[in-house]
């Protein structure tokens, strides 16, 4: 089974969701501005400018899953929520960080996602039992379980932890060398709708809540990096690691508003996983095609 090309990526993400002319997954989506503040700890690991203890700007999207730009956020299909980051370096630069709020993905590699996608594409109302997604289930169990286990819905997009599944290796300047899973933690902690509470929530919910929590204070989230121990499977998103690895906070990122001309902003704004810094490398061959998707997917919705 041979790495599918990136557009082959973007079509099968269109045979699942459809060509909505929005980004081919994650199309609906808020985004908002803040700052990032790192921690002295985050320099030991990496040289990564990113960490050079300077307070950076940082705009931010939270999003729901799919490719589907109307999709209602009071749905369980909407998950896992999406959670992008772009920082602008003291030189201009920019650097990205893709996150979701579900530790792990649903396969080890892009070849057994795009035979996801297309098995969810063929697999709609009124197909035969046992349809393509029910077989490719039943061989894929850890798919199952990411497609079954989701968090309930979020109070708010700033009430749910994220993950970036995809390992990245941090070299230090004294050339130590680390592998690490990002994740974003509420400072407020976690918070979810209660099952009775959930009918009244309106389609829109959670786009309609975050500009009300803005308004009345910043959100924050502290990031931080688990750091990988002896066992763990570098290469393969699928499988989480042990929450007894260490964690180290990288920073602070406080979001205080809504980014100006949202129509505008969201069309003109991709974010890559491999816009990085030097002092940060991939580790995770999934992130290669990821990179190369992505501007396909972005030059199609112009």
């Amino acid at each position: 089974m041979s790495t599918p090309a990136p557009q082959q990526m973007v079509d099968a993400l269109y045979s699942a969701f459809g060509d909505n002319h929005s980004r081919a997954v994650h199309a609906k989506g808020i985004m908002a501005l803040g700052t990032f503040e790192p921690t002295a700890e985050a320099a030991t690991l990496t040289k990564a400018a990113l960490f050079s203890g300077k307070s950076l700007p940082v705009m931010v999207r939270f999003s729901n899953f799919t490719g589907i730009p109307n999709i209602p956020d009071n749905i369980g299909d909407a998950n896992p929520r999406g959670f992008a980051l772009k920082f602008t370096l003291a030189d201009g630069t920019t650097s990205d960080v893709v996150s979701h709020s579900f530790n792990g993905f649903p396969t080890a590699t892009t070849e057994e996602f795009r035979e996801l996608l297309l098995a969810i594409g063929a697999s709609g109302a009124g197909v035969a039992k046992p349809t393509s997604l029910d077989k490719f289930l039943a061989a894929h169990p850890i798919a199952t379980t990411f497609l079954t286990t989701q968090k309930p819905p979020a109070v708010s997009y700033a009430t749910l932890s994220y993950y970036g599944v995809n390992a990245f290796e941090y070299t230090a300047a004294n050339s130590q060398k680390s592998f690490v899973r990002y994740r974003f933690v509420p400072r407020d902690g976690e918070a979810f709708v209660p099952a009775a509470d959930l009918p009244a929530k309106g389609p829109n919910y959670l786009q309609e809540e975050l500009p009300q929590r803005l308004a009345k204070a910043p959100v924050l989230f502290d990031w931080c990096a688990q750091i990988s121990g002896p066992g763990d499977v570098i290469g393969d998103p699928s499988i989480a690691w042990p929450e007894s690895r260490r964690l180290v906070k990288l920073g602070t990122v406080r979001i205080d508003r809504l980014a100006p001309d949202p129509a505008a902003t969201e069309k003109a704004t991709m974010f890559r996983p491999l816009d990085v810094p030097a002092g940060i490398e991939p580790a995770d061959p999934m992130l290669g095609v990821r990179q190369a998707a992505y501007p396909l997917s972005f030059q199609h919705r112009q």
